[in-house]
């Protein structure tokens, strides 16, 4: 098998490449976009750790995600980070141990792990967040090599493994990925995606050499896994639909995913990012039917007709039109690509039409999210950046184990500016960076940035961009439908701008974050309208809505509005 440092952009694409890579970066003026490092004001002392054991087990530089979300309903965004484990001939040995953050205001918080009981027994990859059964509080699903685990919320601050209750267990021989509550039949119970990366057992275990120096072996060198599909039964358990749902038909390389309708059919699609292996989109027929769907619309491969080493996965609808578009993230020598969905069953890679891989050419890419940092009604984009071989500075000069996360800025015309080095000390930070998540932590109407680092501390930005614009966010409640809204379509219309956003359980680079859209409104005052079109049926209208505020939406409680 090839090693993955070998893997280079062929010839006649490497000019198209480079020219994608630094075209815009210096067109940007200044960037209202200003991101603080509050990391030692936080009192957060997680340390993560991959295992790094010497052994170079392919699952270490794959670690790990994290989780941003209120799990003790009190208004404010808590973080769960997930941890990997020291590893013994593929066996997890311990200690360390994932950790829940209670957020105390004012970017302070308590570490309450051992009270929740979330401490975790296996190596932690993906992590997402969803209220599985109805009972008004957030569950949380960890994905990991070895037994999964779900916790069920008990209400009071405190959790409880209900796995092998709830039947999701899942296989201890695959590698875990990204992972997505989402309601696929419209029937108001969550279901449960889970992605698997290769299988993987300790004879199958094998370290490159570049040079005389070891490196990680990649995703060609083991055997593509199945992904696995959970349907709810509505009573605390789970049934597996891996193989009549049309899930288990296909085998990849898994690693970041999301859940969304793609083809504004309302139902949810699965899009997952594989690495070394075409992309996948799962076609939703409405029933938690699936067909798999990626080389017919134009996401499987970049515009080359390569499958590239897909990590994260986001969507948002970037340009506005009322399509979701989707991002990917990816290893060294390829560019971080946007796949724009031109409404008619296909997908247009526009990476360097847009400027939207400004950067990202020279280093291993991983969490992403399309974001409003300055709140001008324009989804900007934030990339994490690491090599995966910590040895990488003796064998390779173009890039660094440790470098600069991305922020993308959209200039409101379709295109992308790179701005990371005007955007304050938070992109100032050097680390080797896997996990991304995006919430206002503080409640300031601007959304903050959570940064899981492998093998250090995590990074804590502020979102201090200038003041000015106005902004919404939006907390959905269930009533016929899941008690969260996930998968629910927000459209928000304010004088001349329209913009639509999902919730999300579960995307970016095996992260969860998104359960209350977040709307950038520029300079305008008043918000006309808001339709909310539920999944399973029934939408919401709610008009004359003032800005600057976290909203609460009821299913039910708006004027009817046509689906």
């Amino acid at each position: 098998m090839a090693a993955r440092y070998r893997r280079r952009p062929s010839s006649r694409a490497l000019l198209g490449l480079w020219a994608a890579a630094c075209g815009l970066a210096a067109t940007a003026a200044e960037a209202p976009i200003r991101l603080k490092d509050m990391t030692k004001q936080t009192g957060i002392t997680f340390v993560h750790t991959d295992g790094s054991t010497g052994r170079r087990y392919v699952m270490e530089q794959m670690a790990s995600g994290l989780a941003v979300f209120d799990y003790d309903g009190d208004g404010d965004q808590d973080i769960y980070f997930l941890n990997g484990a020291l590893l013994e001939d593929g066996k997890v040995k311990g200690p360390p141990r994932n950790a829940l953050y209670r957020n105390d205001g004012n970017f302070r918080f308590t570490d309450v792990t051992d009270r929740a009981g979330v401490r975790g027994s296996g190596y932690a990859l993906g992590v997402c967040v969803g209220d599985y059964d109805n009972d008004g509080d957030l569950d949380i699903y960890v994905n990991n090599f070895g037994p999964n685990i779900l916790y069920r919320n008990n209400g009071d601050g405190t959790f409880t493994d209900v796995t092998k209750e709830a039947g999701v267990g899942d296989d201890p021989g695959h590698i875990g990925a990204g992972a997505n509550f989402l309601d696929m039949d419209g029937d108001g119970d969550l279901d449960l995606f889970v992605a698997h990366y290769v299988e993987w057992l300790p004879k199958l275990h094998i370290v490159h050499a570049h040079g005389g120096h070891p490196i990680y072996s990649g995703p060609r060198d083991y055997p593509p896994a199945p992904n696995r599909l959970y349907r709810n039964n509505g009573n605390g358990t789970f049934t597996d639909v891996t193989a009549e749902s049309g899930i288990g038909a296909h085998k990849g390389k898994g690693m970041g995913t999301v859940c969304a309708d793609y083809d504004n059919d309302g139902d949810t699609d699965i899009y997952v990012a594989n690495d070394e292996w075409p992309n996948f989109l799962f076609q939703n027929d409405g029933k938690g039917k699936f067909k798999e769907v990626g080389l017919l619309t134009g996401v499987a491969y970049d515009l080359n007709g390569e499958a590239q080493s897909s990590m994260g996965a986001s969507a948002a609808d970037y340009d506005h039109d009322g399509w979701l578009d989707f991002y990917a993230t990816s290893y060294q020598n390829e560019l971080a690509t946007l796949y724009r969905n031109l409404g008619n069953g296909f997908f247009e890679d526009v990476t360097r039409l847009t400027g939207a891989g400004s950067g990202t050419l020279p280093h291993v890419t991983w969490g992403n999210g399309f974001v409003d940092f300055d709140n001008d009604g324009h989804k900007d984009i934030f990339v994490a950046c690491g090599h995966v071989d910590d040895n990488v500075h003796v064998y390779d000069d173009t890039t660094s184990y440790k470098v600069l996360n991305i922020v993308l800025r959209n200039l409101g015309n379709g295109k992308f500016a790179n701005v990371t080095d005007q955007c304050g000390d938070g992109l100032a930070v050097k680390e080797c960076s896997r996990g991304v998540a995006f919430e206002d932590l503080d409640g300031d109407g601007y959304m903050d940035v959570v940064i899981l680092n492998s093998r250090t501390a995590p990074t804590i930005l502020r979102n201090e961009s200038p003041p000015g614009n106005h902004w919404l966010q939006v907390r959905l409640r269930g009533t016929k439908s899941n008690r969260d809204g996930i998968g629910a379509r927000v459209k928000v219309v304010a004088g001349d701008l329209t913009q639509i956003e999902e919730v999300h359980s579960g995307q970016g680079y095996q992260s969860h974050f998104g359960l209350r859209p977040h709307f950038g409104l520029g300079k305008r005052t008043r918000i006309d309208r808001i339709e909310v079109r539920w999944i399973g049926g029934g939408a919401d209208v709610f008009e004359n809505t003032r800005v600057d505020q976290i909203l609460t939406l009821t299913e039910g409680a708006g004027r009817p509005g046509a689906r």
